[in-house]
């Protein structure tokens, strides 16, 4: 399992204290920092230990903003760390750590009230007691990961947005970048056949150099490009090629885990979100990728005639779906699929029925908030299917169709709608207009 990253924000070499003695800051580093960071289970990142290329701030602003935690070394004043720091907090309302060596740096005005956490360093400009030092910063690392906000932008202006992680569907709708580059990738994705637009697509990406020089935007974008056009093998190498510190990010990870299992590497998909789900919580996507990974390994067990194992992976996909939607229910996708399975399960799962208006509402409130898309009215068709309202069925899947942005998204409703008629089949409850808007949603997917 990757353990989270740590930028460190300090000088570098040896430079001049307060007091004229010179101070060696790549041995508080190497003595005091590094350790101290591992011994918090997180993996340390200094600047000059990336060799990221290109110009010094995108790699240095793509860090302070993508790494799960810092720590910024106050000592000397330097103007450098103060700016990286600033940014920092303009960006992360907690996991920021300040240290300071008691050397007499005065710290400016605006930073006074702020807590720092002192070192000593000896005649030598070194840390004169390491291990003490060391338990403290990783004492103070730890106690990070329990939550608490320390950036005083946070703390002192009155509901500043947190900057929450943007969802995959809206992601090129929400970030500004490189508009040429977005513009290129959007014309491939159009191309036909598939085989065109992935060929059009490698073509930008070739043009684009080295991906430790592109900007963290347009890297993924390419990614969901090749997700676009289900190209799954070239999705997963690009997510792997990227910096470390976009590449750990949630939103990589889980589409990193997304392309796996499209690929039949369900395996290697289901650790990676076990990995997301240890060091972060359950949240709404992850558990629903997880959901996935098992719903796949259900569905090819029922057809190998595996009954028992099977019906032990459909309860496990159910509690993943679950865990999702419990998370956070304002995400009705998870809701959704776990409402899904339960109907389908032998004997169906009687929290269904108490489940299905909660997924329903939350779905409603987020078509009412604006800007819905494919997958709000693709979750009112399932609803409706389920209960076995056609008229709301019906008016979903008018809204639909023409919100369809990439093939593999009617797909897997299409799937989903036939695992329904198929249990439904066994249960002499079939319904003709349900076929119907899955055959439709069959055809608009090419399936």
């Amino acid at each position: 399992m990757q353990k989270p990253l740590c930028f460190v924000l300090m000088p570098f070499g040896k430079k001049p204290g307060s007091g004229g003695a010179v101070i060696d800051f790549d041995a508080v580093y190497g003595e005091l920092i590094k350790p101290a960071v591992e011994a918090a289970g997180l993996t340390p990142l200094r600047a000059d230990e990336e060799r990221a290329g290109g110009i010094i701030h995108k790699p240095m602003f793509e860090r302070l903003i993508l790494c799960e935690y810092a720590v910024a070394d106050l000592t000397t004043a330097n103007a450098n760390v103060f700016y990286e720091l600033g940014v920092r907090h303009a960006v992360k309302p907690a996991t920021t750590i300040l240290i300071l060596a008691a050397d007499g740096t005065r710290l400016p005005f605006d930073l006074g009230p702020m807590r720092a956490l002192p070192y000593r360093l000896g005649p030598d400009g070194k840390p004169a007691d390491a291990v003490a030092g060391q338990a403290a910063l990783a004492k103070s690392l730890e106690a990070a990961q329990e939550g608490g906000v320390d950036s005083p932008v946070f703390q002192l202006v009155e509901n500043f947005p947190d900057i929450q992680r943007l969802k995959t569907d809206v992601f090129r709708e929400q970030v500004a970048y490189a508009a040429d580059i977005k513009d290129k990738l959007a014309e491939a994705r159009r191309c036909k056949p598939a085989a065109a637009a992935v060929a059009a697509i490698k073509t930008i990406e070739q043009d684009l150099g080295p991906l430790d020089h592109v900007e963290a935007g347009v890297l993924v974008d390419l990614m969901l490009s090749y997700r676009a056009v289900e190209a799954w093998d070239e999705m997963i190498r690009v997510a792997g090629r990227m910096p470390e510190p976009l590449r750990r990010t949630t939103l990589v990870q889980e589409q990193f885990a997304f392309g796996l299992n499209r690929a039949k590497r369900g395996d290697d998909a289901e650790r990676v979100l076990l990995g997301l789900i240890e060091t972060r919580g359950p949240s709404s996507e992850t558990n629903a990728l997880l959901g996935r990974v098992y719903k796949d390994r259900w569905e090819a067990a029922a057809e190998a005639n595996d009954t028992f194992l099977a019906a032990g992976l459909l309860d496990q996909a159910i509690d993943a779906y679950a865990k999702g939607f419990a998370a956070d229910w304002r995400d009705a996708f998870p809701g959704v699929n776990a409402v899904t399975l339960m109907t389908v399960r032998n004997p169906p799962d009687p929290r269904a029925a108490e489940l299905l208006p909660v997924v329903r509402y939350s779905v409603e409130r987020r078509i009412a908030a604006g800007k819905p898309d494919y997958w709000d009215f693709a979750t009112q068709v399932e609803l409706g299917v389920i209960a076995k309202d056609e008229a709301y069925a019906m008016a979903a899947a008018r809204k639909a169709l023409p919100a369809i942005r990439e093939s593999w998204e009617p797909k897997t409703t299409v799937n989903n709608l036939t695992i329904i008629r198929l249990a439904r089949a066994a249960r002499n409850e079939a319904l003709a207009w349900a076929t119907q808007i899955e055959n439709e949603l069959a055809r608009r997917a090419q399936v």
